[in-house]
């Protein structure tokens, strides 16, 4: 199996889905490539790849950020995923920052991101069976709460989070992250597109998520479910 990790952006560091991913795609006995700079990001190559994993938003990278996601790698991606290619996205994959208009990834992906209250306890529960969440248990990390737009009326929800009002001043010092109220929201879905699959993880800001063993089994079925399309 071949993954690409697409990760770095201004408010997510490259490093933290690599050094979580690299475990995972150990474990699966793949092979991984990964881009940190759109720039240098070819998207004609996404055909030599079993399954990709989306963890940037629409900056080039950390220190840059100017779009990435052209209206030519769009299209590709949703090329990609119609031939029968897997599609993982992972927090930050759900932003569409960056001033460019995203909304064909958008509408592959099913979701925009909305909105998160400052760092908290989210806890996270298996809503359904499906080979997705297969041997996933009930888990608790501190995160930032993905609060997320549905684009798409196909999503199939699988899990949900949950965190606490929050009541403590916001580092944003503006709603919504202010004196946040109760969150519940989806945490994992899956849709198709035509031949393809795609599945969405919204949790995922710090490594000790993805280090978390629970998410770890959820990232390693939904891979292994998305990348079994082609």
């Amino acid at each position: 199996m071949k993954i690409l990790l697409l990760c770095d952006d201004f408010y997510h560091p490259g490093d933290v889905p690599r050094d979580g991913l690299e475990p995972i795609a150990a474990k699966l006995g793949a092979e991984m490539d990964v881009v940190f700079d759109g720039k240098e990001f070819d998207a004609s190559t996404l055909t030599r790849y079993d399954a990709v994993v989306l963890s940037k938003c629409d900056h080039v990278r950390r220190g840059d950020k100017r779009p990435w996601k052209t209206p030519a790698v769009q299209c590709a991606f949703v090329q990609y995923v119609q031939n029968g290619g897997g599609l993982v996205v992972t927090h930050s994959g759900t932003v569409a920052d960056g001033g460019s208009d995203t909304s064909v990834l958008d509408m592959l992906i099913g979701c925009r991101f909305a909105f998160h209250p400052n760092n908290c306890p989210v806890t996270h529960a298996v809503i359904k069976p499906h080979p997705v969440t297969s041997g996933v248990g009930m888990f608790c990390e501190v995160d930032e709460h993905y609060q997320i737009e549905i684009l798409q009326s196909d999503i199939d929800i699988l899990a949900a989070s949950y965190s606490e009002a929050q009541g403590d001043p916001s580092k944003y010092e503006k709603e919504p992250y202010f004196n946040a109220p109760a969150c519940i929201a989806p945490c994992a879905y899956v849709r198709t597109q035509n031949k393809g699959r795609i599945c969405v993880l919204t949790p995922g800001h710090v490594l000790e998520v993805w280090r978390n063993p629970d998410f770890a089994q959820m990232l390693e079925n939904a891979i292994r479910w998305c990348a079994a399309a082609k």
